[in-house]
């Protein structure tokens, strides 16, 4: 009996040959339709390739007329070519021109050919164009022979990805895989940058389509499903793992693709065909996306990344993909596009190769952001469908001001964004010019303004800066960024070494703060449904105090003979302050029973991030020698509205009456206890947010290094008593139509004030 796979096999062979035979790209092209005609036993095969102007153009024909090559032109959804090209779905016709979407083409000399089947050409989900055959009788093509012709289309999509067909591009024209795209997303970081995409989690690029040995694809196949199997089964029996919620369901989900019959039934007929098995898992997963990426329900859409992780996970067990290894090959200007990703993730990155970081998901606060400006990365979020648009490799600029992504930029835009770039550097020299002026309003109010750091290689910018300080020291990223945990004497060289840096200048260290979305990989925490309400940070250190206790005793041996100045974070109740500082108190006993040198003075804060803390203002300004406003958290926990979800983050202004209220009632407090006040978060860094910051009485706030410049020279220009005088009364109002936001903006166009 014939096997049925073998006609396919040998064709898939010849085409491999073909590829690899010194031809000119045209003559290639024509070759390989004549090749699949005569082996599919049709009496024609035309290639069609989508341009980037959403026109599918006729490329090489057997059978049809030949001057119709590179002329014969259809739009997306225009006959049967264009509605496969839109639908990214085969048609499979016994008499083509009884179709409703029927074209006719006079060139092509069509007209005789009854019976038709299509495919897309796809890659990676995308249709880069359209390969058809048929037949003067009608008939329906076999099932097999229109998995040939998928599979072949798959080979074709390889062959327009790597730019051979640029040759026999009519000048002018580009391919739709080279057309510039521009995606508006939130601008979540200032900044521009110019460079080429490094996806964070990189698509495996299969190199080897064809196989030699279908039974040894097989086993290959065979043995990296079973472990993609056992992964998944031993996640799901971790002990960690609840028993209910999100994280579960997910991996549910994951484990019942793993064990469906019909998409391993897929994959090995792709091998049997004659794919490998790391190019049949991507040609199955590019059918899944083709048939799903249209699809409005939000849950089948969410299957479908369940589906493509999977199939990603599934590539790495096949090709031994590595994380390191991708990092490795990194370009030295560099864009980093993701889905989503976590500050470890961004560390782990060359840091001095990133100019722009993309997301598709995230908020302005979310953590990854929060580093990236810390690094003076220009970031924009919210760009949808960024990550799978972009290829490794591909020019790109992000414009962190405007919040756009530029995607294959014309060479007119990209001299633009560059001039741009030489202009947002000469502001920059402008406000480097500003560095040794003091931070002083034009009616004399002093307001210190310092910056936020977590690494060494921040502290260069206390000086480049101007920053009176570092107002927030987060020792986490110290513990984010280790393989394992760092012992005391680690700890103590590195605060030591920050002290040292910081020439005199006073570091507000905050305590550590893991836990929630800060994942330390060593330290494994619970999985939680809501984990920024849950085991984290004080919570955390207080359970598990001997944590805490190595970095208090690291600090206080860092600091001796100067002043410790050290805060500690989500403080929910007053009890906590005092078992904490209890703790400290401890470890100072214990250091000076052993004859270590002690700092000569200990000033112990607590951070305001919960809004419990509102009902016991006066014992927190009685107990704390100073207090630090963490405004991201604190404005999260008000107006619910989590910070890292962008569907609800955006939702409410924190310059609206309602927040700003809780601000102003923080500032009388600390005024009427005489407790040094300051307050660090995305609040401080905005010129606008500031001087509403200003004109509520703060007179110390934090910042990226980066935000100083722009914020002092807000400030040389602002009357703070006059800035007062009209937002403390508006604080009362409740008008919506002119709300807090637009009255700052008013005010400062009226008074020259830069923004």
């Amino acid at each position: 009996m014939r096997d049925p796979s073998a006609g396919p096999r040998v064709l898939l062979r010849r085409l491999r040959e073909l590829m690899a035979e010194p031809l000119e790209p045209q003559d290639r092209l024509d070759r390989i339709v004549r090749q699949i005609a005569q082996n599919m036993v049709a009496e024609v095969c035309s290639f069609y390739v989508l341009r980037a102007d959403g026109v599918l153009e006729l490329y090489a024909t057997e059978g049809l007329n030949p001057g119709a090559v590179h002329l014969a032109q259809l739009k997306m959804g225009q006959g049967l070519v264009g509605t496969i090209a839109a639908g990214a779905s085969s048609l499979n016709l016994s008499d083509a021109q009884s179709h409703p979407a029927f074209t006719y083409l006079p060139e092509t000399g069509e007209e005789i050919y009854r019976s038709f089947l299509g495919v897309p050409i796809l890659r990676a989900g995308r249709t880069l164009g359209v390969l058809v055959i048929q037949n003067k009788a009608m008939r329906n093509y076999r099932e097999e022979e229109l998995e040939a012709l998928e599979t072949i289309a798959m080979v074709l999509a390889e062959m327009i990805a790597t730019g051979d067909l640029k040759k026999v591009t009519r000048p002018g024209l580009e391919l739709d895989l080279s057309r510039p795209v521009t995606i508006d997303g939130s601008a979540y970081s200032d900044g521009i940058g110019l460079g080429h995409a490094v996806l964070h989690e990189p698509r495996i690029v299969v190199t080897e389509l064809l196989n030699d040995d279908s039974d040894a694809e097989l086993a290959r196949l065979e043995d990296s499903i079973g472990s993609l199997r056992l992964s998944i089964d031993d996640m799901l029996s971790r002990r960690d793992m609840s028993m209910e919620g999100e994280h579960r369901a997910v991996l549910e989900a994951y484990r019942m693709f793993a064990h469906d019959r019909g998409w391993v039934r897929k994959l090995e007929e792709a091998i049997a065909n004659g794919l490998t098995a790391e190019a049949a898992v991507e040609k199955v997963q590019s059918d899944m996306r083709a048939r799903m990426i249209h699809m409005t329900d939000p849950y089948l859409r969410e299957r479908l990344h369940d589906f493509d992780d999977l199939a990603n996970r599934l590539l790495r067990q096949l090709t031994g993909f590595t994380a390191k290894a991708h990092h490795e090959d990194f370009p030295d200007s560099a864009i980093i596009v993701a889905r989503a990703m976590g500050a470890a993730d961004l560390l782990d990155y060359t840091r001095s190769k990133i100019r722009g970081l993309v997301l598709e998901e995230g908020s302005v606060t979310s953590h990854v952001v929060i580093v990236a400006r810390a690094m003076g990365i220009a970031v924009v979020g919210q760009a949808s469908g960024i990550a799978s648009l972009t290829e490794n490799g591909d020019p790109i600029i992000i414009d962190g001001d405007d919040g756009k992504v530029h995607l294959r930029p014309v060479a007119d835009l990209e001299r633009a964004y560059a001039e741009k770039v030489r202009f947002s550097a000469r502001r920059q020299e402008q406000y480097r010019a500003l560095r040794k002026v003091e931070p002083i309003s034009r009616d004399g109010v002093n307001i210190a303004l310092q910056m936020n750091a977590g690494l060494l290689v921040d502290l260069p910018q206390l000086k480049e800066s101007g920053a009176s300080g570092v107002g927030l020291f987060r020792t986490e990223l110290q513990f984010m960024i280790a393989s394992t945990m760092p012992k005391v004497d680690e700890q103590e060289r590195f605060y030591r070494n920050v002290i040292r840096q910081a020439e005199g200048k006073p570091v507000t260290f905050r305590a550590l703060d893991i836990g929630g979305d800060k994942v330390v990989p060593y330290f494994r925490a619970a999985n939680e449904e809501n984990p920024a309400l849950g085991w984290r940070a004080m919570r955390l250190a207080l359970d598990r105090p001997g944590i805490l206790r190595m970095q208090l005793r690291a600090l206080l041996r860092a600091t001796a003979g100067q002043q410790l100045k050290l805060m500690f974070p989500m403080v929910t109740e007053i009890s906590e302050f005092r078992q904490v500082r209890a703790l400290l108190n401890k470890e100072v006993g214990h250091l000076s029973r052993f004859g270590y040198d002690l700092p000569r003075k200990v000033e112990v804060g607590a951070m305001l991030e919960v809004p419990s803390l509102m009902w016991q203002l006066d014992e927190l300004m009685e107990e704390a020698d100073f207090v630090s406003v963490g405004s991201n958290d604190l404005f999260q926990f008000t107006m619910a509205a989590d910070r890292g979800n962008a569907r609800v983050s955006s939702r409410f202004d924190p310059l609206g009456r309602t927040f700003l209220r809780v601000l102003r009632q923080i500032v009388v407090a600390a005024d009427s206890w005489n407790t040094p006040l300051t307050l660090c978060g995305e609040l401080a860094g905005r010129s606008l947010s500031a001087m509403a910051l200003i004109g509520l009485g703060y007179r110390s706030i934090s910042m990226s290094p980066a935000a100083i410049g722009p914020v002092k020279s807000m400030l040389l220009a602002l009357d703070v008593k006059e800035l007062e005088d009209l937002l403390l009364p508006a604080l009362d109002e409740n008008d919506p139509q002119y709300t807090i936001r637009k009255l700052l903006a008013d005010f400062a166009d009226t008074n020259g004030i830069p923004l």
